[in-house]
């Protein structure tokens, strides 16, 4: 089993949530009532409470639920110095060398960032309607809406200028190499009307080149996320299939 956690102790769904402080970032682990063996884990990018059905599944099957805020760093290296630090903490705390990483929307910049930098401390990859290329988001390069004050904190955050920006060759359709040779499993969900993030621009475009690279990726369809979300948001259809996933994959043998 873990180790204890530190921090501040309340309830998420039933199951006692520790929030504390890593590398100066607010981050927090929710714990199963009873561990299963090797202690595996989820790691979840962004909007955490966001389709946590799955997240609540897990729990039930002694899987931990852990989360760092890195909210508005949008997958940045000085994202990933944290995320570092989080997983050295939560590894030296007995939480599983490989964790499953959930990346939603522009989480995904997240999961796929670090992943490609510790392919072999990733059990699978499950994204939700993910931003694989900021191009599309938050830069409206292509046929979605973009997000020009988002692009413009991306540009200060990583240091780039617009050209710089929009050339970039290190977003998740670009770095999937690493990811593919450790054979990790990959599951994302999409609808097929998202403006915002267009499943043609993301994750078709990664999905295609992962199979290239004789990854294994299975894509869920949503046939129409909500007109209030421009087709972003959507009731997930499936929450038992994307916890079976991960407890295929990331459980401990």
């Amino acid at each position: 089993m873990a180790a204890d956690w530190p921090g501040q102790v309340s309830q998420w769904h039933g199951y006692p949530r520790y929030d504390f402080q890593v590398d100066d970032r607010p981050a927090y682990v929710v714990a199963p009532k009873q561990a299963a063996k090797g202690n595996p884990w989820v790691w979840r990018a962004r909007f955490p409470g966001f389709h946590d059905e799955a997240d609540l599944l897990l729990l039930k099957q002694g899987f931990h639920v852990a989360y760092i805020n890195t909210d508005n760093m949008l997958g940045s290296p000085r994202a990933m110095q944290h995320w570092d630090q989080f997983y050295d903490f939560l590894h030296g705390k007995g939480l599983a060398k490989k964790v499953a990483l959930e990346g939603v929307s522009r989480g995904g910049l997240f999961v796929y960032g670090w992943a490609s930098r510790h392919p072999g401390r990733i059990a699978c990859i499950y994204a939700d309607t993910p931003v694989c290329d900021i191009k599309s988001w938050p830069g409206g390069q292509g046929n979605g809406i973009g997000s020009p004050d988002t692009w413009q904190r991306l540009l200060k955050e990583y240091d780039f200028t617009d050209e710089e920006a929009k050339s970039y060759a290190e977003n998740p359709i670009d770095i999937l190499a690493p990811i593919a040779n450790a054979k990790v499993p990959i599951l994302h969900i999409v609808s097929l009307n998202d403006q915002v993030v267009p499943p043609t621009e993301n994750t078709f475009v990664l999905a295609e080149r992962y199979r290239m690279l004789g990854g294994d990726i299975e894509v869920i369809e949503v046939k129409e996320g909500t007109d209030k979300s421009h087709g972003h948001h959507f009731t997930h259809p499936d929450p038992q299939k994307v916890a079976d996933f991960i407890l295929q994959h990331a459980s401990v043998k």
